[in-house]
Order: C-alpha cells, then sequence, then structure tokens
C-alpha cells in the first residue's frame, strides 16, 4: 500500500518577473491556505517587485523551525535566479510571526523588512489562547459557523469589496479543522528572542491597523518598533485586521509613502 504524499510548502509567483526589481517574498496569514486573497493582498506590487508568495498547503503540518527553513530554502533558490538582487520579507498577521521567527535565525539575508498587523501580540488575547485550547474539542458543524463568524474580528467589512468579503469568506473556512488546530497550536507556543531581533539593523516597516478587533496591533507596532533599532510605524486609521484586502489599502502606495522601496 502506498503512503498518502504529503505536499509542501513553495512560492507562488503571480505575476511575470522582472530581474531588475528587487524580490519581495510575502508570508501571508494564518487562513490564507488559498491563492485568491493573495492576489487580492499583493495587487500592485509588481510595479516594483518580483513577488513571490509563500503558500502553506492546507495538509501541511510543519512546525515552526521547518517553515522557516523552507521561506530560507526557497529564497535562496529565487536568489540563486537573480543574484546581488535585494530581498524585501514581508508577514502579514501569522506571517509575521513567521517573519521572526526567519529573522531570529538569518537576519542577514534580507534587506528590508515589513510586517503587518503581527501576530506576535496573540498571547495577549486571553480569549484567543483559551478558544486555541478549547478548538479541538469543538464539533465540525461548529468550526464551520465559527469560520464565518470570524470575519467580524478578522475585517472591516464595510471597507471590503464583495469580490474580496468572498475571497476572505472562502479563505477563513478552506482549511480542514486538523490544520487549524495545529495552526492555532503554532501561534499559542509562539516565542522570539528578541535580544537577537534588537541586533538587526536594516530598516523595518510596521503596519498597524487601529481599528483591529481580533488582535492589538497598534500596540504590539510599538512594541517591536522598540525592538528593532531602525524602524518606523505606519497606522491604518480605519482598518480591520486583514487590511490588505480593504478598498483604500494599497501595499504599493503605503510603501511609496514611506519611501520604503529599494533606490
Amino acid at each position: 500500500m502506498s503512503s498518502k504524499i504529503r505536499s509542501h510548502p513553495y512560492f507562488l509567483t503571480n505575476q511575470l518577473s522582472n530581474p531588475n526589481y528587487p524580490l519581495l517574498v510575502f508570508l501571508p496569514g494564518m487562513d490564507e491556505t488559498g491563492k485568491e486573497l493573495m492576489y487580492i493582498e499583493t495587487a500592485g506590487l509588481e510595479a516594483a517587485f518580483n513577488v513571490r508568495c509563500f503558500v502553506i498547503p492546507p495538509d501541511d503540518l510543519t512546525s515552526w523551525d521547518e517553515m522557516t527553513e523552507g521561506v530560507v530554502t526557497l529564497t535562496q533558490i529565487e536568489l540563486e535566479k537573480i543574484p546581488r538582487s535585494p530581498v524585501y520579507l514581508c508577514g502579514e498577521s501569522f506571517g509575521g510571526c513567521l517573519a521572526l521567527k526567519v529573522l531570529e535565525k538569518f537576519p542577514q539575508l534580507f534587506t528590508k523588512i515589513i510586517l503587518i498587523n503581527s501576530a506576535s501580540s496573540f498571547h495577549q488575547v486571553p480569549w484567543l489562547n483559551l478558544g486555541s485550547l478549547l478548538f479541538p474539542y469543538t464539533p465540525q458543524f461548529f468550526y464551520k459557523i465559527s469560520s464565518f463568524l470570524s470575519l467580524f474580528f478578522l475585517a472591516n467589512l464595510s471597507r471590503i469589496s464583495p469580490a474580496a468579503s468572498q475571497s476572505l469568506s472562502k479563505s477563513t473556512s478552506s482549511a480542514p479543522k486538523k490544520t487549524a488546530n495545529q495552526r492555532l497550536s503554532l501561534m499559542r507556543e509562539f516565542d522570539i528572542d528578541e535580544k537577537k531581533l534588537s541586533q538587526i539593523t536594516q530598516p523595518v516597516l510596521l503596519i498597524a491597523s487601529r481599528n483591529d478587533r481580533l488582535l492589538p496591533s497598534e500596540a504590539e507596532a510599538q512594541h517591536l518598533s522598540s525592538v528593532f533599532p531602525n524602524s518606523q510605524i505606519i497606522t491604518l486609521p480605519h482598518s480591520g485586521h486583514v487590511c490588505l484586502v480593504e478598498r483604500d489599502v494599497n501595499l504599493y502606495q503605503i510603501l511609496l509613502s514611506a519611501n520604503f522601496i529599494f533606490a
């Protein structure tokens, strides 16, 4: 009997590459096991970057260390194609935690860093931690309902187009319960060596949503700014947690306004 072959993380390329542009590695949020939402979140970046989105398949239940190695290995493969290219690391929510893990072990690989509503503040929210502990005991039918209800906490729905709302809803309900449970366990166990991070001198852009109902993202950006010596904060005053799917939020335009495009 043949054993089931498990999928592995890979880089998704959604635009034609331009070797003259810097490489941007995008690490998405926990619910993004598909691709539609990442296309929306990275729209416009192709004007200045070679974008690579890190996709974690639903049946991939790897640890932080394994995911970290995966990101670095895939990045190094890309750099073999475009040597000496600047490399941007961009992590959003769960991907922000993964970005911090990557930076902890491989800080010199990246030229500039972008963290968007980093979920590194997960442990500060008691109801999320309790919910992650009780999650394995929830019935399957309630898991489907809770995935729908989570949209209220994830997004400011009045700022999202119907198409983006549909993609977000599909993303939050697409992962099997086993996968969601494993990702929540990773968030609960997340830990980082801030002393190592404080030695990173590359520019760091911290983007935080003031109306984030899920996590204290604005406070976490302030905390991370005290860790990274060369950082700046951009606050989105009306945005929810998944800000990059909102009509009036465009990551490329934010990077331009922050003078964060490589020169």
